[in-house]
């Protein structure tokens, strides 16, 4: 067998080594980076004339084992986790300490795998999985200013690597193949292309025809057709550009018609991150992709007004429910411009065309026997002449006696109640106590369309996203109830029956409709829309959090089916999970979270955020913002990745080619990376098109990254001095190509930027690039580049903790005993908010929506009672146990609450880290020091913490 490697690769170590421990023979051939094409190395070619081109992939087939499963998922987890982190931690001989968390992090998930036993897979013999894992380490960081760190904090992985280190297979193979560990092996790993397992493995024939080593979705080794098909379509360069937009947007007949909705935000708060990546960012991001492939895209939104929120807002701010919307109106307006969302139109609710579209909408669904009336007892002050909302009722739990529960819940007991059954209620407005009087409202017969939104679901939930689905289900599974679509109030819509002239539209009713009156006061032709004529096919997008399915499945769909008049249905929901912050809830009273308002005074560009946002979108589950990943991903992939490839490709361009694409002639390895390209762009698309934004952004990563490599391997800052130019120059042209590309794929994400990287390019920077299918030839030889310059800047660590520090809450400083002064109101305010939200919840959606908003309340609870107290309580250490000493701050027999808090929080974040990428056996020993941390604080603030409670008690309860 021969081994093709450059020198120092611990890629190749693994090889020499498998091929010791196997029996077979390895020749070994050192090959300088010129004479390699796109240097993917270590390359092992066999007897039979194939040529392995994955170094995982040729250990499995030197070291065959029985696990095989197990061995899959740790050489994939070496491949596609740890050596990325390395390579991106040593750079040019020094450590980029931003990428030490994410070291640290993997460093862990091993160490915790190898406490419990001292091997990865079997105890018998060292798999490829062990040798793989061993030569990226040992060879690698372990050798570098931080192996004292490595020995102290990882003493199992520590221990594991000196036993294999010791191996005499190890030691013969370290003969054979010498190498310099350290930064020059973390180098020759960044030289060199290592692919992940699952991406990039496969093998190649002598005739240097590729096939792939095993069935997979798609070919993972580069196939002559794909060579072929790179040629043909770079021969043959496509320059579609964007359709100049026209006023109004209007749906046309044989074309791909885009309408976009995001969730109506409501107008008594600001937005936090979460709100804003949750609706309208996700639904700017495929807007913009949808009119750069030139679809015919419509993207309306504006804000919720009406409801009892309002009322209860302007009369804690002592302003009149339209003040309080025209002033969160403008602020709203004014966030989501400054984070470049980009509506066609963004409006609000309080307008004259919703008054006549919901009126309208209500006496069709009449005239179709959709609405029927019950009588409903309610709670009627009659001193303010006026029904009571839920909200704006006090008085005495009748479970616990708590004196000042709500009439929607108890915030002594947490149990949900109903206004007509507090005892002594009083009206929150004056005082007085109301009484009890029976009110006939309208409601929406459910029972009756359901059928028809059934049927109409069943073939629609394809398109949806999984959240959409779970949520959606269970309400049509248990059979719907007739829905209260009226409320007397003041502030609403008036209900067009002379006999209920002083009832309003609930809430719920009136905003999904919404929708139709933007899009009415964007065109008067807002018809052709939501009910377009026969042959006008209109696909309805509509982005929001999962607690909105409810309203966009069922209520709004039941809605416009009663009304039988041909509206658009949505096709297409694209429902996210929640976002929280640093394992915490966004709270404005509390100063805890970034909000919409907080963004600009960061210093860090709205398009960061939008990436960063983009990045971390809870697509299948919850998702933590995080101020240090967001720094690392900053660091790493938008200025190392993305920005250093860009520049590097520009910059030589202008310094060594007249500030003009070079022409080019390109070979097979120039062809190779182009294929590599078309495979991220194909993906790019597929996941874009699906709603999968995560998974864009990495395919547009990738294509940056295969970028470096290449151009990493060709060096053509070593062929331009030589009598290579011609050849250095197509290098820089493929390069060049691949940027222009990029600024287009980075249009959806990334705006301001993307038009930034097409002015270096030489092109107008006022439009975005068309995304194409192909990759073709972009940029002719010839083309005049711009000026480049960095478009990315480094986050400094001390940034990092500035605002990390200064979003994570008011802290606590020991004065005023120990509380901090209005944090009780404040507390006291969420904690009716929080308890609104799970009434409303409990009332609309299943257990799955509504538990995690349960579990926020608690937590809020918690939080008021510890500031009751002093933050630093005096106890006896020998109660607490030895144990406390090590994870416990513990000074002069105190226990420092805040600390322990943050402690809680780092090894929360690392727990689910470890959920998110590894097995039980892996994360269960982190969750476990998890568990002990909050029962640490349970016993000394004598407030039990949720998952603190003894797991068999919980059952039992």
């Amino acid at each position: 067998m021969i081994l093709s490697t450059n020198k120092n690769n611990p890629n190749a170590l693994k090889l020499v080594i498998g091929g010791e421990i196997s029996g077979n023979s390895v020749e070994i051939r050192i090959i300088t980076t010129n004479e390699s094409t796109l240097s993917r190395l270590p390359t092992l070619q066999l007897p039979t004339g194939i040529t392995l081109i994955s170094s995982n992939a040729a250990l499995q087939y030197l070291l065959p084992g029985n696990e095989q499963d197990l061995e899959n998922k740790w050489l994939e987890w070496d491949s596609t986790q740890l050596q990325p982190a390395i390579a991106s931690y040593g750079n040019s001989g020094a450590l980029d300490t931003s990428h030490k968390p994410r070291i640290w992090s993997l460093l862990s998930q091993l160490n915790s795998e190898l406490k419990t036993k001292k091997y990865l897979i079997t105890p018998d013999t060292h798999t490829s999985a062990d040798i793989a894992i061993f030569c990226t380490l040992w060879c690698t960081i372990c050798s570098t200013e931080v192996s004292a760190e490595i020995t102290k904090e990882f003493p199992h992985v520590d221990k594991w690597l000196e036993n294999i280190s010791i191996l005499p297979h190890v030691q013969q193979s370290l003969s054979k193949f010498p190498l310099e560990n350290g930064f020059k092996a973390i180098s020759s790993l960044n030289s060199s292309s290592w692919f992940p397992m699952n991406s990039y493995t496969g093998i190649r024939q002598k005739t240097a025809a590729l096939e792939p080593s095993s069935p997979t979705k798609e070919p993972e080794a580069i196939t002559k057709q794909e060579l072929e098909t790179s040629k043909k379509n770079w021969s043959t360069p496509l320059h579609p550009s964007i359709k100049p937009p026209t006023y109004p947007v209007l749906p046309r007949k044989n074309e791909r018609n885009i309408l976009i909705t995001s969730a109506l935000p409501y107008v008594n708060n600001v937005p936090h991150l979460g709100n804003i990546i949750g609706c309208v960012l996700s639904a700017d991001v495929f807007a913009r992709y949808c009119r750069q492939r030139d679809y015919n895209t419509l993207y309306i939104s504006g804000t919720d007004e009406y409801g009892t929120a309002t009322e209860a807002k302007a009369l804690e701010e002592n302003m009149t429910p339209q003040e309080i919307c025209d002033k969160f109106f403008d602020i709203h307006n004014d966030i989501y411009r400054w984070f470049n969302i980009g509506f066609d139109y963004f409006g609000r609710t309080t307008t004259p065309e919703q008054t006549e579209i919901v009126q309208e909408s209500f006496l069709r669904i009449k005239s179709q026997g959709y609405i029927i009336t019950e009588s409903v007892d309610q709670l009627l002050c009659q001193n303010c002449n006026r029904f009571l909302a839920d909200r704006f009722v006090e008085g005495t739990c009748p479970g616990c006696k708590y004196e000042d529960a709500r009439g929607d819940q108890c915030d002594g007991c947490g149990h949900l109640v109903n206004a007509t059954e507090l005892i002594n209620p009083r009206c929150k407005v004056c005082s007085k106590t109301p009484v009890i009087k029976a009110s006939t409202q309208f409601f929406l017969d459910l029972p009756k369309i359901q059928p028809k939104l059934k049927e109409w679901a069943s073939k629609a939930e394809k398109n949806w996203s999984n959240v959409a689905r779970a949520v959606t289900r269970p309400w049509l599974r248990d059979g719907l109830k007739p829905r209260c679509i009226t409320r007397d109030l003041k502030w609403g819509i008036p209900v067009p029956i002379d006999e209920f002239k002083d009832k309003v539209f609930y809430v719920w009713f009136d905003a999904p409709l919404g929708y139709v009156s933007i899009t009415k006061r964007y065109t008067q032709e807002y018809e052709k829309w939501w009910k377009p004529s026969e042959g006008t096919d209109v696909n309805l997008y509509q982005f929001m959090a999962k607690d909105n399915v409810p309203f966009h499945a069922i209520m709004f769909p039941a809605t416009l089916l009663a009304a039988n008049e041909g509206h658009t249905l949505v096709k297409h929901i694209m429902a996210t999970e929640y976002l929280n912050y640093e394992d915490t809830k966004f709270s404005k009273s509390r100063g805890i979270g970034v909000f919409g308002t907080d963004a600009r005074e960061t210093g860090i560009p709205a398009d960061v955020w939008r990436f960063y946002l983009t990045y971390i979108r809870p697509e299948n589950q919850d998702s933590n913002f995080n101020w240090v990943d967001l720094a690392t991903k900053n660091n790493s992939e938008l200025l190392n990745n993305f920005g250093n490839f860009v520049n590097r490709a520009l910059t030589f361009a202008v310094k060594n080619f007249e500030g003009k694409v070079p022409e080019m002639e390109l070979r097979e390895e120039d062809h190779q990376v182009l294929v590599l390209v078309q495979r991220e762009l194909s993906h790019y698309i597929v996941a874009m098109e699906q709603g999968k934004f995560r998974d864009g952004v990495r395919h547009l990563l990738g294509i940056s990254k295969h970028g470096n490599q290449y151009m990493q391997a060709q060096q053509p800052w070593v062929m331009v001095k030589g009598k290579e130019v011609k050849t250095a120059g197509t290098v820089i042209g493929v390069c060049c190509n691949i940027s222009c590309l990029l600024s287009a794929l980075l249009g959806p994400f990334m705006p301001d930027t993307s038009r930034e990287l097409r002015k270096q390019l030489g092109l107008d920077g006022s439009t975005y690039g068309y995304i194409p299918e192909k990759v073709s030839i972009l940029l002719s030889p010839g083309h005049k580049l711009g000026e480049p310059t960095p478009l990315f800047s480094k986050i400094e660590e001390a940034v990092v903790e500035e605002l990390r520090s200064k979003y994570g809450g008011k802290q606590d400083n020991g004065t005023n005993g120990g509380k901090t002064e209005g944090s009780v109101e404040e507390l006291q305010g969420q904690i009716a908010a929080q308890g609104l939200k799970v009434r409303e919840l409990k009332s609309k959606t299943d257990k799955s929506v509504w538990q995690p908003e349960v579990q926020i309340l608690l937590k809020l609870k918690e939080q008021l009672a510890k500031i009751t107290e002093t933050s630093i309580i005096t106890v006896n250490t020998a109660t607490i146990g030895e144990k406390n000493k090590e994870n416990g701050p513990v000074q002069n027999g105190k226990i420092d609450i805040p600390a322990l808090e943050a402690a809680i929080a780092k090894q929360g974040l690392v727990v689910r880290e470890l959920k998110a990428n590894s097995e039980k056996s892996v994360w269960q020993p982190e969750l476990n020091i998890l568990l002990k941390l909050k029962k640490e604080l349970s016993d000394a603030t004598g407030v039990i913490t949720p998952n603190a409670v003894d797991k068999k008690s919980k059952k039992k309860k």
